[in-house]
């Protein structure tokens, strides 16, 4: 197990990508504080049905990304548990598809403060506690949209790539105190988040990849494993596209 008593904070972790990172890190025997915005009863069972199934410690985490003080909360709640923060995932996220010329200021302003200061400010708080263990992970979940231009993807894509910009900035602050911090790029993932999306888009989209399929979100969880795990010890500020050869 890659992962044998670390603890990590996943963000957005009751459906899709996020629910795939809990699974394979309690597979590999990470215990985890699991953020979802609603505490539901089936968020509940699910987190309780896995800590059961791999021995690990689940934690649920519940606060919409926005809600700062909520959010400050949470960080004050895991600082008092002294339990050290081995990796935090920032993978929580919305979708949003219009054309430029259509997209309008609340998107953009939405995306923007979900997409990327929420993350920001989380990332502060959980860094803090990093800098004080001299040791931590960092992963941000961005897009290949943030590099591609793809039509209708201007304001996702924007800020998707502020997160690429943000993890090189704050790997080449935090390296000296013990911690990376690299970013994975998805492609097509075959995920909820593909409905808002023309299927002729998506399908022309997975034709265009070497491997001509969409990528499972499992194969996007086990690389934030590999991130958040030792044997990515000397690798930082990186941005890995994970989107089986999309051109």
């Amino acid at each position: 197990m890659l992962l044998a008593g670390k603890n990590v904070i996943i963000t957005g972790s009751n459906r899709g990508i996020g629910l795939a990172m809990l699974e394979e890190f309690a597979l590999n025997g990470a215990n985890i504080w699991a953020h979802a915005r609603v505490k539901t009863t089936v968020f509940i069972q699910d987190i309780e049905a896995l800590a059961a199934k791999y021995g690990v410690t689940i934690r649920p985490l519940c606060f919409d990304m926005t809600d700062y003080e909520a959010m400050k909360a949470a960080v004050k709640d895991i600082m008092s548990s002294k339990i050290p923060v081995d990796a935090l995932i920032n993978n929580a996220g919305i979708t949003y598809n219009a054309l430029f010329q259509m997209s309008t200021i609340d998107q953009l302003r939405n995306q923007l403060e979900v997409n990327f200061v929420s993350v920001f400010i989380l990332t502060q708080y959980i860094s803090k506690l990093m800098t004080r263990q001299k040791s931590g992970s960092i992963v941000n979940i961005s897009s290949t949209a943030a590099f591609d231009g793809n039509p209708g993807k201007s304001v996702y894509g924007a800020t998707k790539a502020a997160l690429v910009a943000m993890t090189g900035s704050i790997a080449a602050e935090l390296g000296e105190h013990g911690i990376r911090a690299n970013c994975i790029a998805p492609g097509i993932t075959e995920t909820e988040m593909l409905s808002s999306m023309p299927e002729s888009v998506v399908e022309e989209a997975k034709a265009t990849a070497d491997m001509r399929r969409g990528g499972e979100p499992s194969e996007i969880a086990r690389t934030a494993v590999f991130l958040a795990s030792d044997l990515s010890s000397y690798i930082t500020g990186q941005t890995i596209r994970v989107d089986g050869g999309l051109k």
